[in-house]
Formats: C-alpha cells, sequence, structure tokens
C-alpha cells in the first residue's frame, strides 16, 4: 500500500460549488442569507437559515434531494475511486458540515473510501431540523483559535486539522488539494515531499503566487476535474514508483506558479 495520505477540500474541490450557497440557493432563500450575512459569522449564519427553511416548511428530504444534486466534474469520483485503488489514505477537511458531506458521498458512493472527514458537525434534532456547528466552539473565550495566518473563519482553522493528521502519519507523504481562502493555511504546514494541488484561478491560488517561497511542498495546479485526475493520479505513481525504487525513481518535476490576476469566486 502506498504510503500517501491524500487530503481534500469539499466545496469546488470534490463538488463544483459551495455546498452552503447551493442548498440555500435551491431552496430559495438566497435573499434572506444576503440580508443576515453582513450580521453573524457564516457557521451561524448556516445554522440559523436552516431555522429559517424549517419554519418555511422545508424539510430534511428537501435538503437531501438537492444535495443529491450538487454540480461535480464527471471525472471527480473516478480520480477520487482511482487514488482509493492505488492504496491511499483518503481524507476530508472542509468548514462544509457532516450532513452535506455526508448526504452527497453516500448518494455517489464513495462515503466508504474515506478514512476521515473533519468539518462541522451537524445532526437532525428532533423537530427534524438541521442544527449546524462550529468545528472549533469560538464562543469559548478561554480556548481561542490558534490561527498563524488570520485568514481562516473563526470556527476552524485546517492547518490545526493537518498538524494532528501528520502527527498520526509521520512516515507519509501528503497531497493537499484546495481552492480556497481557508485552503492556505494548511498548505504551510505541508513539508519537504509533500505536494500541493491548488486550483487555478481560485482565492488560494492567487495567495500561494503571491507568498510562493513560504510553501515548502511541491506545487501542481489543476483547473477542473479532469485535470485534477490526470495530475492527482499522475502524482500517487510517481510517489509509489520513488518508494519501490527507494528513492531512485523517476523524478518528478513541478509545475512552474505564474503569478496572474485571479477572477472573482
Amino acid at each position: 500500500m502506498a504510503g500517501i495520505v491524500v487530503v481534500f477540500d469539499f466545496d469546488k474541490t470534490i463538488i463544483d460549488c459551495d455546498s452552503d450557497n447551493w442548498v440555500i440557493d435551491e431552496l430559495g432563500a438566497t435573499e434572506l442569507f444576503n440580508q443576515l450575512l453582513p450580521t453573524m459569522p457564516w457557521n451561524s449564519l448556516m445554522d440559523r437559515m436552516m431555522k429559517e427553511l424549517h419554519d418555511l416548511g422545508k424539510t430534511i428530504e428537501d435538503i437531501t434531494e438537492v444535495l443529491k444534486r450538487t454540480p461535480i466534474h464527471p471525472r471527480n469520483i473516478p480520480a477520487i475511486k482511482s487514488a482509493h485503488d492505488l492504496g491511499c489514505d483518503l481524507k476530508i477537511v472542509s468548514d462544509a458540515n457532516t450532513f452535506f458531506i455526508e448526504t452527497f458521498l453516500k448518494h455517489h458512493g464513495i462515503w466508504e473510501l474515506f478514512s476521515e472527514i473533519h468539518t462541522n458537525p451537524s445532526f437532525v434534532d428532533d423537530e427534524g431540523r438541521l442544527r449546524i456547528f462550529p468545528h472549533h466552539d469560538f464562543t469559548n473565550t478561554k480556548s481561542p483559535l490558534d490561527c498563524n495566518t488570520n485568514l481562516c473563519p473563526p470556527n476552524m482553522c485546517k492547518a490545526m486539522v493537518i498538524e494532528k493528521i501528520q502527527a498520526c502519519n509521520t512516515d507519509k507523504k501528503f497531497i493537499y488539494l484546495g481552492d480556497g481562502i481557508g485552503d492556505f493555511c494548511p498548505s504551510l504546514k505541508l513539508k519537504n515531499g509533500d505536494y500541493l494541488m491548488p486550483r487555478k484561478n481560485f482565492p488560494v491560488w492567487d495567495l500561494i503566487c503571491k507568498n510562493q517561497k513560504l510553501i515548502k511542498a511541491e506545487i501542481h495546479q489543476w483547473s477542473d476535474g479532469q485535470e485534477m485526475e490526470h495530475v492527482l493520479i499522475r502524482l500517487i505513481k510517481a510517489i509509489s514508483t520513488e518508494e519501490t525504487n527507494n528513492g531512485d525513481s523517476t523524478q518528478i518535476v513541478s509545475v512552474k506558479l505564474q503569478t496572474i490576476p485571479v477572477t472573482a469566486h
């Protein structure tokens, strides 16, 4: 089995949209969401929106059906299955929530391919309302979020999660895939010999372009699911070859980053 840990972000990495926005938009609550957005943190707002949707008569079944039709590139599922078949340990680190992620993965038959999912906890209460809570309780002033970049939301610093995963996998190489601002902080925790796969022209790409010297991992960009599959499987096979040959392997050539304007997402 390959000594490789592959860590995926969920929104705009595994799926081709933001799952929170997708659910809110599809259930017709966009206007209320936009009104409340300036008044509270995103994670708290999502919990509030689940209450509002429940009060409007939207059921857990309605949310589930919306999640089942979440947009995804047709090559993303095969890429995940191939990475698992090649012996990689697959994990998700996401600022979405357990219900959204679990519903989507089970619908596509890939839930059991992931050994760990680190995200905001959620559950359906006795009234049938979905509750969403922060991964890190930012309301507890005695235990503030210890983020070194100040780029992460108050409820989750992915770097802290990555450090815990690394502590349990000291002898493995990491491949990290992400797209958002929150994926920059964990990128800084990757080490020499690890691999970073930022989605090109998304916020994390802009931050990496401006701070290349801070990144120790090799950087391999991707733009869509087809390119993600190609790059990911190529990296996995190259790392596996290197392990088989005890370090006398085919060299992996990094993609040189170019600092270019990043469009808004």
